[in-house]
């Protein structure tokens, strides 16, 4: 067993692996909303990452004070999975900067990524990304701290595909929501919400130049949210067409009972994940040369493939066998 070479040291071996991300992202404005959501991550595993928000969840006034309470929770004995970012103030708000020396020098070390709101351009992208470093830098991380950019104005869907490729960045998120807002009645609001939003054209054309530039630029797609709270079916089935249809492979949640439904929906098939067990168990065999599965050729194009898909069952709390665990996640 210890002569096996694990997938992630020989599939991409030149290349930026693609980020392994939980499929839910889930946002948190207040600390009683941010302690209840690290209690059900406690429980129901690190299938969702948290969102401490600092923009929308602050009250005018209150910034730094809302930024030291974050770290707080950033740090406390709850966060067992280090799976809790931040989103900060956008780059036109007095306290943006704040917002990074204070999270950073607080708690930059248990921080899981960074998001930056409403960004006009790429060049916004780069300014936030070069004052994150300088704050890093400061506290003495030694270490990078991911980059998530909310898509949600014209300029930056205009250059989306030069904020994608920015170096640090691993999500890019749509803002669904402000978009519409954005385009001054022209877009009805109901197209904020479903069928609406993967119907009308102008939206749909943003969820796939998003989805397109994320994917082509090795980073990951994440969905904006649902407005329904109670319907399961309606989560589910949103988080459905968002993945089959659109390509995305994260998803906002912005309630409690949107979690589970998100994670279910963005699972994959039960039956590809357990082919991908048996292609990569003979291929790591195989010493990742060319093998034959089921009458099938498959070579390391379609290992990362599943090794990809692999990753996204286990993120998602998907029962592996225990030759899987003991193959590919033992450690």
């Amino acid at each position: 067993m210890n002569a096996r070479q694990h997938p992630r040291n020989v599939l991409f071996s030149g290349e930026k692996p693609f980020p392994a991300l939980p499929a839910v992202d889930h946002y948190a404005g207040s600390e009683k909303l941010m302690r209840k959501a690290l209690a059900l991550q406690n429980e129901m595993g690190p299938v969702f990452d948290i969102t401490c928000d600092c923009e929308d969840g602050a009250r005018t006034g209150a910034e730094a004070e809302h930024a030291q309470m974050v770290v707080e929770v950033v740090n406390g004995a709850d966060n067992r999975h280090g799976r809790v970012g931040v989103r900060i103030h956008d780059i036109t708000h007095p306290h943006w900067q704040a917002d990074l020396d204070i999270l950073i020098h607080g708690a930059g070390r248990r921080l899981a990524f960074v998001t930056l709101p409403k960004v006009r351009s790429a060049a916004d992208a780069a300014a936030q990304i070069v004052e994150l470093r300088r704050a890093e830098a400061a506290a003495g991380l030694g270490t990078h701290l991911p980059v998530h950019v909310l898509i949600e104005t014209h300029g930056a869907l205009r250059e989306v595909w030069e904020i994608a490729a920015l170096e640090g960045v691993e999500s890019l998120d749509f803002g669904l929501m402000d978009f519409v807002s954005a385009h001054h009645g022209a877009i009805p609001g109901a197209a904020m919400k479903s069928p609406g939003q993967f119907e009308h054209p102008l939206v749909v054309r943003a969820k796939v130049e998003i989805a397109a530039a994320a994917l082509g630029c090795g980073v990951v797609p994440s969905h904006n949210v649902t407005t329904e709270l109670k319907d399961i079916a309606v989560i589910r089935g949103d988080a459905e067409r968002a993945r089959r249809e659109f390509g995305y492979l994260r998803m906002w949640s912005i309630h409690p009972n949107q979690i589970q439904p998100i994670v279910e929906a963005m699972r994959p098939d039960f039956s590809e994940v357990e082919d991908a067990t048996d292609i990569l168990a003979a291929a790591q065999d195989a010493d990742w040369g060319p093998i034959q599965h089921r009458g099938r050729l498959h070579d390391r194009a379609s290992y990362r493939y599943y090794w990809e898909l692999l990753q996204r069952a286990r993120l998602t709390g998907m029962a592996l066998s225990a030759e899987a665990t003991q193959r590919f996640f033992a450690a």
